[in-house]
């Protein structure tokens, strides 16, 4: 069953009990006030006649020239009448309507001398159950017989019945049309964006265009497919650039290895200078190529988002990271820094990080100047005295690979800014590069604390 024909079941079968509830009160609600109306307008008329003969002497012969409530009497098409003289004989009767059977108790009430005296009783005729009351007129006259049709209320509340009834089918199957085009219109969004998914999971092809679906929670779902697919797209093409970039990092380091492998099956015609720097040559191109894959498998994995969060205090940070790389290089790292710290950070990345950027500046700035570390309300930056960097390549220094043209001829994989700017953005920061007063460059991130 599609949704589409579930929506517009429940429609239906929702309306369907409320119709159900709303019939049904206003059935036995319109029963009550019937009935109670029916047996007030007989019982009025009774009382009328009784009222009338209190009043005056009536005889049948009123009857038969009726005027007043006699004419009332007579001409009710609701109740049926039929008048006696005062030895029980009908003398005044509707000759088209069904005759009312006379009884010895009707014969009482008509030798009655009280006027207003009544006898009641049921009868049946022709199948039809009526409801009679004999009123005397008194000074045995005769009487006033009032009958109605106890089937006629019962006529009317079965009539009534029926008309709920067809009211609350066609109300009912309306409801079930409405709710079909309500769930139309929801569920043809919904379509839309499923079709979307399956072209998208069948092809491969995550560029495919999301159909607008509006504001409401579809059109929710229709922007976070669009953002999600959107964030695949780019994620992919990071992967595409990220393998193209490896690749051509890789074929240096290979082309140099596999160079010095040939010559190593010469080994034994070289001099002993040429083994030293043959061996030292390969030794270097080891090491840079396992700092390569290293730092690739590193950047790729996204290592660092695994650690927990935790305060760091980025005072102890940046001196552990000076001392570091004091032991490294020889060279002396000033640290500025007044017990800033972060609320949710991850100390191995962090530490990472800035350990990256001292290890930049130690390499592009060579000579004896030291690197001075300033970390002041979650902004960490490195400075030093080299050549800087050129306003063109301040945002591309960051890019995997991405080298100056004064940098391509250094070792180093080009990877480190990059690891910088994934563990700034990772802790809601942003990366920056500037020129240092006095020359030099001022490399560094914030962080959100």
């Amino acid at each position: 069953m599609t949704l589409r024909t579930k929506f517009a079941i429940a429609f239906a079968v929702v309306a369907g009990v409320a119709i159900a509830a709303a019939m049904v009160l206003s059935y036995q609600a319109m029963a009550g006030l019937l009935k109670v109306n029916t047996e007030q307008t007989f019982r009025a008329l009774v009382d009328a006649v009784g009222t009338e003969a209190r009043r005056v002497d009536l005889s049948p012969r009123d009857f038969a020239n009726p005027a007043g409530v006699a004419a009332g009497v007579v001409d009710s098409r609701q109740v049926l009448a039929q008048v006696l003289d005062g030895t029980g004989r009908v003398e005044v009767r509707d000759e088209e309507r069904p005759p009312i059977p006379v009884t010895g108790a009707d014969h009482a009430v008509a030798a009655s001398p009280t006027p207003g005296t009544q006898a009641e009783r049921e009868f049946t005729v022709d199948g039809e159950r009526f409801q009679l009351v004999t009123v005397a007129l008194g000074g045995g006259r005769g009487a006033v017989q009032l009958a109605q049709r106890a089937t006629e209320t019962d006529r009317l509340l079965r009539d009534l019945r029926q008309a709920v009834l067809v009211v609350g089918l066609v109300v009912f199957v309306l409801a079930g049309v409405a709710g079909w085009i309500t769930a139309n219109g929801v569920t043809r969004r919904l379509a839309r964006l499923t079709n979307t998914a399956e072209r998208v999971a069948e092809s491969g092809r995550i560029d495919t265009p999301v159909p607008w679906a509006g504001r409401d929670e579809v059109g929710r779902l229709s922007a976070a497919l669009r953002t999600m697919l959107g964030q695949l797209l780019r994620a992919r093409e990071d992967q595409r650039r990220l393998v193209q970039d490896a690749g051509h990092e890789l074929k240096t380091p290979l082309t140099s290895i596999r160079t010095n492998t040939t010559v190593l099956r010469r080994l034994d015609e070289l001099s002993p200078e040429a083994r030293a720097r043959l061996i030292d040559d390969l030794d270097i191109e080891t090491r840079e190529l396992v700092s390569l894959v290293n730092e690739l498998l590193e950047l790729a994995n996204g290592q660092y988002t695994d650690e927990p969060s935790e305060q760091v205090d980025l005072t102890d940070l940046a001196h552990q990271v000076a001392d570091r790389a004091r032991r490294r290089s020889g060279r002396e790292v000033i640290v500025h820094a007044a017990g800033d710290t972060v609320s949710h950070g991850r100390p191995a990345a962090l530490t990472r990080a800035l350990g990256n950027l001292v290890d930049n500046a130690d390499k592009f700035a060579p000579g004896t100047e030291p690197i001075e570390i300033d970390v002041c309300t979650g902004r960490v930056t490195v400075m030093d005295r080299g050549p800087g960097i050129p306003p063109a390549d301040a945002t591309r220094v960051f890019d995997r690979f991405y080298r100056t043209s004064a940098a391509r001829g250094l070792p180093g994989s080009g990877l480190g800014l990059a690891m910088v700017r994934s563990v700034a953005q990772a802790h809601g920061g942003e990366v920056f590069a500037e020129p240092r007063p006095g020359g030099g460059a001022a490399v560094g991130f914030t962080l959100h604390a």
